[in-house]
């Protein structure tokens, strides 16, 4: 296997350090997401033809179909774990299997809102409010951290929301002292509260002398022939070490779309075979995405010269239709973008070109719609309302990738190697992933909407109750406590805690 001039060029640049690297084809997609100590070494045996023999049928296409790669250098292993975990949920790469779900790294939490707060572990970050730590990419090593700072700090480690006298019988922590006891009252509020901040300083290695001590503690195990004891303090030292490592958490990931090889040829062929003027300098793709009816939205991509266009990305949420219908869904998102758009240009004509008319550079070159002949339709009906008749649409089917048009009753086949089909195909697979990537995140946070997911030992029935009797959680806060008592499953105590809980999360 010869490997091509560029990437040879582009191996002696890559650097002998730890980061992540990504292989793209030859449209630019990326194809496979992985991390390496040792970027050089690593992305180099994709191309030595001497290990080929070796290869299994999978990683035999893998390398025949990279084109080019990138990489990102980091500072340290988990680090390139984090950022490969997070580009690989970003791309989906075809060849990646791990990591490709919706899975996260743990995270520690604690709510100082709370009237007893506790640390608990969550894998998703909410906008609650709470302090959060992580992610961590060893969840051993944070679990032993968190249960060496409960015990040095004596925070309670029980899941009751409000502990009270009657937990307290029963408390291992209390009786071992690992607790204050908060809930009896052997130490005020304030006073917990500063346990716990002392904690979380403990938590962001502020403490930098508790290695020392167990390393000496370690050696004086060790001399006393103790091995058991020196090696179980090894390990404490070394999770402590591994939470304490300050690592990037990566919320944005630093990388744009994949783009084409050639995209100036790419629209020259589309202009081609559409008959366009010129090749369209900046392309509108509209998708919508919908779970039998539910969450349904739109997404509008926006490509300039062949590659995406951020900046000019929209979401909608569909207002007017109900059910599925994506006919209408799209015909709403188009009326609501183009008139926007054109209320804006003659705000813009008046201010600024009196006599010219509309500003021609604000509507796009050419819209593609996700779907057949109904969805082009749709389109082409409310731009001619719109009085924009002239702006070209075409639709994309899925199936067999045909191109509708207006004016001609039979779809374009030009098959699935076409340059122009290939573009449209980015197009739409963008639009895909901005659509569906919405209405996940509005599933989510619907899921996630309600305060009482986080009351402990709440199921579902409980609060299936909870908001058949008050129809809301806002309403739910405004219940005293006997009309709480009074929903089934719900005793006197319950009731008091659920009323704490809500209390303190409205504070």
């Amino acid at each position: 296997m010869s490997v091509p001039e560029s990437i040879r060029r582009k191996l002696g640049t890559v650097p002998h350090k730890p980061g992540v690297y990504l292989h793209k084809d030859r449209f630019g997609t990326v194809i496979y997401v992985g991390k390496a100590l040792d970027l050089r070494k690593r992305v180099s045996q994709y191309f030595q033809s001497s290990r080929r023999l070796g290869w299994d049928l999978k990683f035999n296409a893998l390398v025949g179909a990279i084109c080019d790669f990138d990489v990102h250098v980091v500072k340290s292993e988990p680090e390139a774990l984090l950022l490969e975990s997070r580009l690989i949920k970003e791309f989906k790469p075809r060849f990646n299997i791990s990591l490709r779900d919706d899975k996260r790294y743990l995270m520690l939490k604690v709510n100082l809102q709370d009237p007893i707060p506790n640390f608990t572990f969550t894998r998703l970050k909410k906008d609650d409010g709470a302090r959060y730590f992580g992610p961590f990419v060893n969840s051993l090593a944070l679990r032993n951290t968190v249960a060496l700072a409960r015990k040095m700090f004596n925070l309670r480690g029980c899941r009751v929301f409000t502990p009270g006298a009657a937990d307290y019988r029963h408390c291992l922590y209390a009786h071992l002292k690992h607790c204050t006891a908060p809930c009896v009252a052997n130490v005020t509020r304030d006073q917990y509260l500063e346990q716990v901040r002392a904690a979380c300083n403990f938590l962001e290695g502020q403490c930098r002398e508790m290695p020392g001590q167990l390393e000496a503690e370690m050696k004086k195990a060790a001399a006393a022939h103790d091995f058991e004891q020196a090696a179980s303090l090894r390990d404490l030292l070394r999770d402590l070490r591994d939470t304490w490592q300050k690592t990037e958490k990566f919320a944005r990931v630093p990388y744009t779309l994949p783009l084409a090889v050639n995209p100036q040829n790419d629209l020259a062929e589309l202009a081609k075979v559409l008959g366009l003027s010129a090749p369209p300098a900046r392309i509108e793709g509209f998708d919508i995405s919908n779970i039998s009816g539910t969450f349904a939205v739109a997404s509008l991509v926006s490509f300039k010269h062949g590659r995406p266009d951020r900046a000019n990305y929209r979401r909608f949420k569909i207002k007017t239709v109900t059910g599925q219908d994506d006919f209408a869904s799209m015909a709403e998102v188009v009326r609501r973008r183009y008139s926007r758009l054109k209320r804006e240009s003659k705000i813009e004509a008046a201010a600024q070109l009196p006599a010219s008319g509309l500003p021609p550079s604000t509507f796009p070159d050419l819209i593609m719609v996700d779907g057949g002949r109904g969805q082009l339709n749709a389109a082409c009906a409310e731009l001619e309302t719109l009085g924009l008749g002239t702006i070209p649409v075409i639709g994309l089917a899925k199936e067999y990738e045909e191109i509708y048009l207006p004016a001609k009753s039979a779809p374009l086949r030009l098959g699935l190697d076409h340059p122009a089909v290939k573009l449209l195909q980015r197009l739409r697979d963008e639009c895909h992933r901005v659509a569906n990537s919405y209405n996940a995140q509005l599933r989510l946070r619907k899921i996630s909407e309600s305060v009482l997911d986080e009351f402990p030992g709440i199921g579902e029935a409980r609060k299936a109750a909870l908001l058949k009797k008050f129809g809301s959680v806002q309403r739910l806060k405004m219940a005293t406590l006997e009309q709480l008592a009074a929903v089934p499953g719900f005793g006197g105590r319950a009731a008091a805690e659920l009323k704490a809980f809500l209390a303190a999360r409205a504070a």
